[in-house]
C-alpha cells in the first residue's frame, strides 16, 4: 500500500519560507475553502527571486506576501512570476504581484487564456450557460439555486490578469538562477498545466498535477460539457514515469514527498477503482447526480458539491470515451448514463 515519504517535519507559517533544496523556498498560504491551504515556491534566480504560484486575491496573503517582502525581497526583489494553471489559488495575485514589482508573468497558452477569459466573465455572462449544463446534469430547483453564485465566483478570487504574458511550451528548458528547469504540461485537472523538473536539484514542482494524498480534481465542465477529461489525466501520467526515483514532488497542497513512482500507480489504481464504482451506479439509467451520490456518500458543503459532480461526469464521460458506457438525453433534456456488458 502506499504511504507518502516526507522529509520535512513541519511547515512554514503564512509569510515564513522553509529551504527544501538549495535555492528552492517553500512558503504556505490560507485558503478560504475545505482544502485551507496553498504551498508557494521562491526559486533563486540569480539577482532576484522567481515566484512560483501566488494564492488567491485576499488581504491576508497580501500580508503574507508583504512578510516575504520584508525577509526576501530588500536586496533580492522577485525577477518573474510563473504560474502552473489558471485555477485562483494559483494565479489570483499573479496581477497584484506583477504590478507591485515590476516583473512580467510566464504561462502556458492555455492557461493564461482560461484565466484572463474567466476574469472578464460575470455572474450575468456565465449564469444561463452554468444553469442549462447542471439542469441537464441533474440538479433540481434546491440546487440550481446555488449556480448562480458559483458562476460568478472566479472573478472575485483574482486580481486583474495581466493582458500580455510569456508563453511557456512543453518541453522549454527555463534557465532560473543558472539552472534548467524543464516544462512538463499536464491536462486533465487543469488545460495545459505546467509543472517544472530540475534534475540538477531532483525537484519537480508539480503544482495540483501530483498531490502526495488526495487525487487532484478532474472535472466536466460547463465549458467543455462532453469532454474527457480524465482520458488526459491518466496518459498525462505516463510524462512523469521516468523521472529519477529519488526526485523531491513539491506539490501545492500537503506536503513535499518522494516515491514519485509509486503514487502514480497508487493515482491510476484509484481512478480504476472509481470507474469500477461508476459502472455500478450507471446498471441502470442514470444522471450525474445519480451517480453522485453513489460515489459521495460524505456530507458535502456547496464548495465540494461542485467538484464531485464534475469529477462523478468525468468518470462516466470516460466510460462513454471507452465504449464501455453509453449517453442518452432525454425528452426532459438530462443526461442519462448506462453501462454496456
Amino acid at each position: 500500500m502506499y504511504t507518502p515519504d516526507y522529509p520535512f517535519e513541519g511547515e512554514p507559517a503564512a509569510g515564513e519560507t522553509i529551504e527544501v533544496a538549495p535555492g528552492v523556498l517553500w512558503l504556505r498560504m490560507p485558503l478560504p475553502f475545505k482544502l485551507n491551504h496553498i504551498n508557494l515556491w521562491l526559486l533563486d534566480d540569480g539577482d532576484g527571486w522567481a515566484i512560483v504560484d501566488t494564492g488567491v486575491a485576499s488581504d491576508d496573503i497580501k500580508v503574507a506576501w508583504q512578510a516575504i517582502e520584508d525577509r526576501h525581497f530588500k536586496d533580492k526583489p522577485p525577477s518573474r512570476v510563473i504560474v502552473t494553471h489558471y485555477h485562483p489559488d494559483h494565479v489570483g495575485l499573479a496581477g497584484w504581484l506583477c504590478e507591485r514589482y515590476g516583473v512580467g508573468l510566464s504561462m502556458t497558452l492555455g492557461e493564461w487564456t482560461q484565466a484572463r477569459l474567466s476574469s472578464l466573465e460575470t455572474a450575468e455572462s456565465r449564469g444561463p450557460g452554468y444553469r442549462e449544463f447542471y439542469r441537464a446534469t441533474g440538479f433540481d430547483e434546491a440546487m440550481l439555486a446555488l449556480v448562480d453564485g458559483r458562476a460568478g465566483s472566479y472573478k472575485r478570487l483574482v486580481s486583474a490578469v495581466p493582458g500580455s504574458f510569456l508563453r511557456l511550451f512543453e518541453g522549454d528548458e527555463i534557465d532560473i538562477g543558472g539552472r534548467a528547469w524543464r516544462l512538463i504540461v499536464g491536462q486533465g485537472h487543469a488545460i495545459e498545466h505546467a509543472c517544472l523538473y530540475c534534475e540538477d536539484l531532483g525537484v519537480l514542482i508539480s503544482g495540483d498535477q501530483i498531490l502526495p494524498k488526495i487525487t487532484p480534481n478532474v472535472s466536466v465542465g460547463p465549458q467543455e460539457p462532453f469532454a474527457d477529461p480524465l482520458g488526459l489525466f491518466l496518459s498525462g501520467l505516463d510524462k512523469f514515469a521516468g523521472l529519477a526515483a529519488d526526485t523531491l514532488v513539491l506539490p501545492s497542497h500537503n506536503w513535499p514527498f518522494r516515491r514519485l513512482a509509486e503514487r502514480l500507480d497508487d493515482m491510476r489504481a484509484h481512478h480504476e477503482e472509481r470507474l469500477e464504482a461508476t459502472m455500478v451506479a450507471c446498471a441502470e439509467p442514470a444522471t450525474g447526480v445519480d451517480i453522485l451520490k453513489h460515489l459521495f456518500t460524505r456530507e458535502l458543503d456547496n464548495h465540494q458539491l461542485f467538484f464531485a459532480v464534475g469529477e462523478s461526469l468525468a468518470h462516466v464521460h470516460h466510460l462513454v470515451a471507452t465504449g464501455r458506457a453509453e449517453r442518452m438525453i432525454g425528452a426532459d433534456g438530462v443526461h442519462r448514463f448506462r453501462a454496456l456488458s
